[in-house]
């Protein structure tokens, strides 16, 4: 791996995103809030300096390694965070709450280390939302769209972040499909907020929360979420958009480009939505212990929506609700979203083809000598492609327990330290107990705070990518060279 060419295109795209600070910096002079002006100034050029120095003498190279691309992405996240942190930094946090709070952002996790919510500006927050608006679709996917003066290879960054799946691609190339992907995103950012500005949000809290929704993040400026609104039509417009946001992109765009069955069509989709929607009710059902009314299915629908989408937002606080409620919560919690979707876990698409191949493992049991292609969507499924889902489902709950385990040690009891695991390795924000959707992180130890930051990196890199770069064959290969 040629460190020098990682570096000089990690430092490119720092440099670009270096831009994204002005957003806030001119809302905070459009609020008269000088001394956050200055923190988003100093932000902003430090990634640009910082970025500018180490692209320094960068060429365009013909041919990027496999290991190469996994660098830039998985060095892309971390770097970003590190500087989108400056500003938090500066309004007072410690480094490892800044970094915990942008990298929650930029993996779309949704965990928060913030107790007192009035105790920030708005552009503060303004900035979180952005962080996760960025991250929603991928760094490295939007700096495909934004940066094709690199001239690299984008089939193999963007390999080295999309799911190891069967799936069909919008185009034939990745810039132009990533374009379609950003234009889509854009455009259902715009129509969520005018539909909250509709149901009563002012137009900056539709706007966060617009900007937190599609990224299936949960970001929201009000410290008790969404339950701070109390109303009903927003939770519902926010329970089709969280669901939307955890189902694929791609399966998004064919569908709104004339294909209107699409969603019923495609296996991963049909096995999301009813794992969802079984659990509304199955949420509901407990919690009426018996037929749930309209309000109780609401929030059966609005939590069940938000864990298995992994956005995170809360219109209740379920810690109070009764353990077969939460029980089954989990089991949502564990299937995650789409395959190219914004959401996180270890992706339904994967559950699926587990399923089926255990089934198929079963039923060789009866019948040794059949012949049982595994087939997805009406394509045989190689071999190859389920030893990846299989190592990834492993790795997922290898880093759970590891994590979890990790946490315990340090103070959490079981319930906290496995749930907080689990929510931000699977970034999907809320945990149990004092991890819960009304809680936060700030009373984690340092070292948990900074296992759990590591987690929602790799998790949102889906493990194998971070994993992958600590293998022998990369460090023995490594080279202080651009070319």
């Amino acid at each position: 791996m040629r460190v020098l060419l990682v570096f000089g295109i990690v430092g490119q795209l720092l440099q670009s995103f270096s831009l994204a600070f002005l957003v806030p910096l001119v809302f905070a002079v459009l609020e008269g809030d000088a001394v956050s002006t200055g923190y988003f100034a100093i932000g902003g050029g430090a990634s640009f300096v910082v970025g500018r120095l180490a692209s320094l003498r960068f060429e365009v190279a013909p041919f990027v390694q496999r290991a190469e691309a996994l660098g830039v992405v998985a060095f892309s996240w971390l770097t970003v965070a590190c500087f989108s942190a400056i500003p938090y930094v500066l309004m007072g946090m410690s480094p490892v709450d800044a970094v915990f709070e942008t990298m929650s952002g930029l993996t779309t996790t949704g965990a928060t280390i913030l107790t007192d919510f009035t105790a920030y500006s708005r552009s503060f927050f303004l900035w979180r939302a952005m962080t996760q608006w960025f991250g929603g679709l991928g760094v490295i996917a939007l700096f495909v769209v934004i940066l094709p003066r690199l001239g690299i290879a984008g089939r193999q960054l963007f390999f080295a972040e999309a799911s190891n799946v069967p799936s069909e691609a919008i185009s034939a190339k990745v810039r132009d499909g990533a374009r379609k992907l950003w234009a889509l995103y854009v455009v259902m950012t715009a129509v969520l907020s005018v539909l909250l500005l509709v149901a009563g949000m002012t137009p900056y809290e539709a706007a966060l929360h617009a900007l937190t929704t599609m990224p299936a993040g949960g970001f929201s400026p009000n410290g008790a979420s969404i339950a701070g609104y109390n109303n009903p039509t927003i939770e519902w417009i926010l329970v089709l958009f969280m669901l939307l946001a955890g189902s694929s992109f791609t399966l998004q765009y064919r569908v709104f480009t004339g294909r209107l069955l699409g969603f019923f069509r495609d296996a991963e989709f049909v096995f999301y939505f009813s794992v969802a929607t079984l659990g509304a009710l199955g949420v509901a059902c407990a919690l009426a212990q018996g037929i749930p009314s309209m309000e109780q299915l609401r929030m059966g629908a609005f939590q069940s929506a938000s864990l298995i989408s992994s956005t995170g937002f809360a219109s209740v606080d379920y810690n109070l609700w009764p353990d077969s409620a939460r029980a089954l919560l989990l089991i949502v919690m564990l299937v995650g979203g789409c395959a190219g979707s914004a959401a996180g876990g270890p992706k339904a698409v994967r559950l699926l083809l587990v399923l089926r191949r255990s089934m198929r493992e079963l039923t060789r049991v009866l019948h040794p000598r059949a012949v049982l292609p595994l087939v997805h969507m009406g394509r045989a499924i190689p071999d190859e492609i389920m030893r990846a889902v299989y190592a990834l489902v492993v790795l997922f709950a290898a880093g759970h327990f590891i994590f979890g385990t990790i946490l315990v040690l340090f103070g959490a009891d079981l319930i906290t330290g496995y749930s907080a695991a689990l929510a931000c390795l699977g970034n999907i924000g809320p945990g149990f107990g004092p991890a819960g959707p009304m809680g936060s992180f700030a009373e984690f130890p340092v070292v948990s705070k900074v296992t759990l930051t590591f987690a929602m990196w790799i998790g949102r890199l889906e493990i194998v990518t971070v994993v992958a770069l600590m293998h022998p064959d990369v460090w023995r290969n490594l080279r202080l060279t651009r070319s």
